[in-house]
């Protein structure tokens, strides 16, 4: 019995192989195999293909980011202009100041030099004895006495003389050395100004060719508006805030704001020179047949210009802000606020106390603008005022 088991055992071990092989040759096993072979290989290009589409995303800006991007760059680019400028004009005054120098030690050499002439030639008429002959001929003690003092002045004065020509000889050395090598120095930031300024132009230039895609492209121009749009309710929404904290403050404030600008319209200080080249209200594009509601007006000046507080008041905001580029939120009380927009520098910081026709920044070309001008707005409680009712009227 227990031999036919064993026999048994054996013929089942033995077919086993036999009975496994047909199921890893079945056609069903090998189709779901290669399935999901594939489906594996599906998911990883869907898990690639997300990852770049992710990273493109990422990497994509808006044209008013890619626009304050550029701001920055042309900002820290012209910050290392007017370093190196200063650097250079420093070294301007060095050179003036050591050719000067220089100048009066040449003249004093010359003036020692023929002192020294005068004394070999006297001293060539008297002989090797003239000093003993002086004494000689002294008419008692008193007069030997004071013709030694005079001989002793005499010697001292002619050391000093001769010392004092030897150390200029050497300080008129060590200033031309000096001055060869502050020209050298000269040179060089002469050399880091052009790289710098080239610097400059090429960050400039690549805002410009942003810049003249956003006029010539209507997809462009339209996606710029909108984010400048919303980059006007986020400083409508400044606004308010600001204006809920003064109310809020209003009876601890024991420095207000300022006083409003209600009996000012008409007579308010201009912002800055310069002409006036976009108006107050609706506009339609040239090219596009769009229309857009600019809140304020463009004044156009050089860079560099100065922008002014219109009135009295206290610095609200002084930052960046998208499409605005640098820009100053003048709070003046009762609900006025100005706002000066695309500088190239800002003269005050948050909290400051400023006066009207107060230097508060300088007029550049940050945010949306190719060239250097001042935006200017008005508002009261949130509302935009049109700027020429309120400025007063130029001669």
């Amino acid at each position: 019995m227990r031999i036919v088991a064993s026999a048994a055992v054996a013929v089942l071990l033995a077919g086993a192989p036999a009975l496994a092989a047909p199921e890893r040759n079945d056609p069903v096993s090998e189709k779901i195999r290669k399935e999901r072979q594939a489906l594996e290989k599906l998911k990883d290009e869907i898990k690639e293909k997300k990852q770049k589409s992710d990273e493109a995303q990422r990497k994509e800006a808006s044209v008013l980011q890619e626009l304050e991007e550029a701001d920055h760059r042309i900002k820290l680019r012209r910050d290392d202009f007017v370093r190196v400028n200063e650097k250079l004009r420093e070294k301007d005054r060095e050179i003036a100041e050591t050719t000067a120098s220089l100048h009066r030690l040449r003249e004093r050499i010359v003036q020692r030099e023929g002192s020294i002439r005068s004394r070999l030639r006297l001293m060539y008429k008297e002989g090797p004895n003239g000093h003993l002959k002086l004494l000689l001929a002294s008419s008692g003690y008193n007069d030997l006495q004071a013709r030694l003092a005079s001989l002793r002045w005499i010697s001292r004065r002619e050391f000093q003389l001769l010392e004092g020509h030897r150390v200029d000889r050497v300080r008129l050395e060590a200033t031309e050395s000096h001055l060869l090598r502050v020209r050298g120095e000269l040179q060089g930031y002469q050399q880091e100004i052009a790289a710098k300024l080239a610097a400059v132009k090429e960050e400039r230039t690549k805002k410009d060719r942003l810049l003249a895609r956003v006029r010539s492209e209507k997809v462009m121009y339209v996606k710029a508006v909108e984010e400048l749009e919303k980059s006007a309710q986020r400083v409508e929404g400044l606004l308010r805030e600001f204006e809920a904290r003064r109310k809020a403050a209003a009876s601890a404030r024991t420095a207000p704001a300022g006083e409003g600008l209600a009996r000012l319209k008409g007579r308010l200080g201009w912002p800055t020179e310069g002409d006036v080249v976009a108006l107050f209200g609706r506009q339609k594009h040239p090219k596009f047949d769009t229309y857009i509601q600019r809140k304020g007006i463009e004044i156009r000046a050089g860079q560099g210009t100065v922008i002014r507080s219109v009135s009295d008041g206290v610095v609200a905001f002084a930052d960046w802000m998208r499409g605005y580029g640098l820009l100053t939120i003048v709070d003046h009380g009762e609900g006025f606020f100005s706002l000066y927009a695309h500088a190239s520098k800002l003269l005050v910081s948050v909290g400051d106390s400023v006066r009207g026709h107060q230097p508060i920044g300088e007029i550049g070309d940050t945010g949306l603008t190719g060239e250097s001008t001042l935006y200017f707005e008005l508002r009261q409680g949130g509302e935009a005022l049109d700027p020429l009712a309120w400025l007063a009227r130029r001669r």
